[in-house]
Formats: C-alpha cells, sequence, structure tokens
C-alpha cells in the first residue's frame, strides 16, 4: 500500500509512523486509518523492525477527527449514502468505530510502540496515543479528550484504556470536562512519561527506541508487551502465573535464553538470533487457545 496521510521509514531496526497532513494539522480520515492499520502490519512482519516510533508532522500531532464534514461528521446515514442505520445491525462492519480499529492494531502490536507527541493531540489523536507503550511530549503538545464538548461519546476503545493509563478520576475529570490541557498536566497525571523541548523529541524518543533495539531479545519483548497489556483485565494473579510458566518453560530453552544468559556471564553484548517471524512460542496467543487444561 502506499501512503497519502502518513511517511513510514525505517533506520537501524527502529520504524519511524509520522502522520502526515501539515495543513489539516494531521486530522484523521478513514485513509489514515487504513493506512496505520498497514503500517502496524508491515512493523510487526518486519524482523527488521525492533520498536516503532509515531510521531506528526508539522505543528501539530493529530488534531482529531477531519471535521470538514461539517455536522454530518459522524452521521451514518450521512457517510453512508442510500444505506439508512434503521436497516443496519449493530453488528456490522460498517458500524465500528474507525478510531477503535485503530487502536486495537496498536494493542495487537508485536513491537513496542513509542509516541513522540509534537503538538496538539485530541479527540482521535489523543485516543490513539493509549494503546501506546511510553509516551513522550514536547513543550508544544496539547491535549484533550474533547468528545462531551462535540456532542459526541469516547471512542477508539479509551473507556477501556484510559483508566488503567492515568486512573479512573483522572480519566474522568479529563472527559468529563472535556477540556483541552497542557504538555505539564498530562505528565503529572501520567499520560506521558516526560515532557522535553521540542528539539529534543524525537531524539528521545530513538533514544528509548535504541535502548530496546541494541539490548533486548524482539520475542521476550513481544511477549512481555502482551502479557503486560492483557494482565489488565484478569481477575486474579493465577491468570498471569499460568502464562508466565508457559512462556518461562517454552523460552527457556530458546536460542535467545541460551545466549542471553551466556553473553552475560561472558560479560559480552548478547546477539539475540530468534526472530518473531519464525520463532514465537506456541502457546501464543494464548488468550485464544485453551492451553491450561
Amino acid at each position: 500500500m502506499s501512503y497519502n496521510t502518513l511517511t513510514y521509514a525505517v533506520e537501524a531496526g527502529i520504524a519511524t509512523l509520522t502522520l502526515n497532513r501539515p495543513d489539516k494539522l494531521n486530522a484523521f480520515n478513514r485513509d489514515m486509518m487504513n493506512e496505520l492499520i498497514d503500517a502496524f502490519d508491515k512493523t510487526d512482519a518486519d524482523d527488521a523492525v525492533r520498536a516503532v516510533i509515531v510521531t506528526g508532522a508539522g505543528r501539530g500531532f493529530c488534531a482529531g477527527a477531519d471535521l470538514s464534514a461539517g455536522g454530518k461528521t459522524f452521521d451514518y446515514d450521512a457517510r453512508n449514502a442510500g444505506k439508512s442505520s434503521a436497516a443496519v445491525p449493530m453488528s456490522d462492519d460498517s458500524v465500528r468505530d474507525g478510531g477503535g480499529r485503530v487502536t486495537l492494531r496498536i494493542y495487537e502490536s508485536l513491537k513496542p510502540v513509542i509516541g513522540a507527541i509534537n503538538g496538539p493531540a485530541v479527540g482521535i489523536g489523543a485516543t490513539m496515543l493509549l494503546p501506546m507503550d511510553v509516551r513522550i511530549a514536547s513543550k508544544d503538545a496539547r491535549f484533550g479528550f474533547v468528545f462531551a464538548r462535540r456532542g459526541i461519546t469516547m471512542e477508539a476503545c479509551s473507556s477501556w484504556f484510559l483508566p488503567r493509563v492515568v486512573g479512573v478520576s483522572q480519566a474522568l475529570e479529563w472527559t468529563l470536562t472535556g477540556r483541552v490541557f497542557s504538555a505539564d498536566e498530562a505528565h503529572a497525571g501520567k499520560l506521558v512519561s516526560k515532557v522535553v523541548e521540542a528539539t529534543e523529541l524525537l531524539p528521545a524518543a530513538r533514544a528509548l527506541a535504541r535502548e530496546i533495539a541494541d539490548n533486548t531479545a524482539g520475542v521476550a519483548v513481544a511477549m512481555n508487551r502482551q502479557m503486560i497489556w492483557r494482565m489488565l483485565g484478569a481477575d486474579h494473579p493465577m491468570e498471569a502465573h499460568k502464562v508466565d510458566s508457559r512462556m518461562i518453560f517454552e523460552r527457556g530453552r530458546s536460542a535467545d535464553t541460551r545466549e542471553g544468559v551466556t553473553a552475560f556471564l561472558e560479560k559480552r553484548p548478547a546477539k539475540f538470533p530468534d526472530k518473531i517471524s519464525a520463532n514465537l512460542p506456541k502457546s501464543f496467543p494464548w488468550w485464544k487457545k485453551r492451553v491450561y487444561e
């Protein structure tokens, strides 16, 4: 797929996805939805990619949904001429929220995802950040879960992600008021891990991505990422124990583990040989299998 709304670049194991509609403050549309999903398919499939950075072109990260259609922007009947919503079941694929498709794809990523928020991140521009693993903001960044001020509800699975990232009370304050807030407030509320000068944003994101790419085993990182995210919905630590035990059992005899231990004992950098494309544990994805009976 060729991209019209973002750029895709890979350098030294780091993929950078740049939302690229700067004249629209990188406003989100259907093309961007499809292209982001495709881009994460690419990063997962490319063993050379060890980490993904998502940022924006120009002075904005993403100003939210493209509102050029005016009051009809979120109107199903207006978007789907000739197909009345009265005749469409809620299970129909066309009813699905586009932002949610993107956040679910990021959630499924096998590579760690770092958000580098360079400017305004509002609406879907804020909610698409939530399934990213680390978020770093420029001092120029602004955030807003503005849905109630537009007469619409939260989207992009944010009612699941946001309270898990920042806590229930903070999530409620930001979504019930719908106000736009500063990068410093986002940091205080634990939405972002740090705030840096604009010129330091991408170097900081790349330094973190480099730390992952240069020092860790890709398969272990992929499994750790999924284990942490998916345990947020577990009802007892025994569920984590089951998955931990299976992962240690399967990965303990892997070439990566032998290399990691040997390199440590020999006091040298490890060179992990396993590939995500070929060496994922047999029990992955464990949540879709009945592996503990």
